[in-house]
């Protein structure tokens, strides 16, 4: 497979000043790739991307995934700034163990949703134009709790396995257009989120303290190291670390059936253009 060089490219993350992208973001700009860090908090943005060069190759913008407005304009000044966009991951995200879902308050469950998942789809939504303009790839930070559901973490596991979900049909709905999407999902590794956790005395219990075992942590220097490379390939998946692939993906042998064998041709486009013309014909409810 053809390496996707980073160098010169634009990469946007979201969740950008959480542990996750603070070990990524050098990564990449040891790439040569330029790197816009898109936070809820601007100032530590703007902080962290100092550290990463200069304006020309790091900024720091601030966006509120709940908010497709902030990220449409936040990716504006992206591209603007850098003159386009050729990778976006979508990598905030909440994840801390808090309840039985009997007893999980409405209000946690919503904003779980509304940051995990419908955060991923707002973030590839803005970042898509740009992205499009470079035939370029997008990436969600999903986790292996897409594919193993613990307990006590009933928000986080389903929105997990809703982005891996949203990943596959954004992909098949975007090949046609040179866009690659992917999800990454990495096992445990040490994060101020998995600090929170730990610190929980349930989520001490649960995982042991992730010292041992099959819930024992990785360093996150493999999970940068599988995410950089996942990126350089374009892939479909990336998991972290390698040993797990197998495992993690058997799930998904039946969507990989599914991508290449299912909708041969041009059938998405066909029924893409179907769908936006009887959207047009149809008025709307009054």
């Amino acid at each position: 497979m053809r390496r996707y060089d980073l160098a010169g490219r634009t990469v946007a993350i979201t969740g950008g000043t959480g542990g996750f992208a603070r070990a990524l973001a050098p990564a990449l700009r040891a790439r040569g790739a330029k790197v816009a860090l898109l936070d809820l908090d601007v100032r530590t943005a703007a902080v962290e991307a100092a550290r990463l060069g200069p304006t020309a190759v790091a900024r720091g913008w601030q966006a509120d995934v709940r908010d497709l407005a902030q990220l449409e304009a936040a990716m504006a000044g992206v591209a603007e700034a850098f003159g386009g966009i050729d990778v976006v991951i979508a990598n905030a995200g909440l994840g801390e163990t808090s309840a039985l879902l009997a007893d999980e308050s409405p209000e946690v469950w919503e904003r779980t949703v509304d940051v995990n998942l419908n955060g991923v789809y707002r973030t590839f939504r803005a970042g898509l134009p740009y992205v499009t303009e470079r035939g370029g790839y997008l990436l969600a930070t999903s986790s292996m709790a897409a594919f193993v559901h613990a307990p006590l973490q009933g928000a986080y596991t389903a929105t997990k396995a809703g982005v891996w979900a949203l990943c596959d049909s954004w992909r098949l709905e975007l090949r046609h257009t040179g866009v690659a999407v992917g999800s990454l999902h990495p096992t445990f590794f040490a994060t101020p989120m998995m600090d929170k956790v730990q610190a929980h005395p349930a989520g001490h219990r649960l995982w042991g303290g992730n010292a041992r075992g099959l819930w024992k942590m990785v360093d996150i220097e493999v999970v940068v190291a599988r995410t950089v490379r996942g990126i350089e390939r374009r892939a479909a998946h990336v998991v972290a670390p390698g040993r797990l692939r197998l495992p993690a993906l058997a799930p998904g042998v039946a969507q990989a059936f599914v991508d290449r064998f299912g909708f041969p041709g041009s059938t998405i486009e066909d029924a893409a253009a179907l769908t936006r013309q009887q959207s047009r014909s149809t008025p709307e409810a009054s």
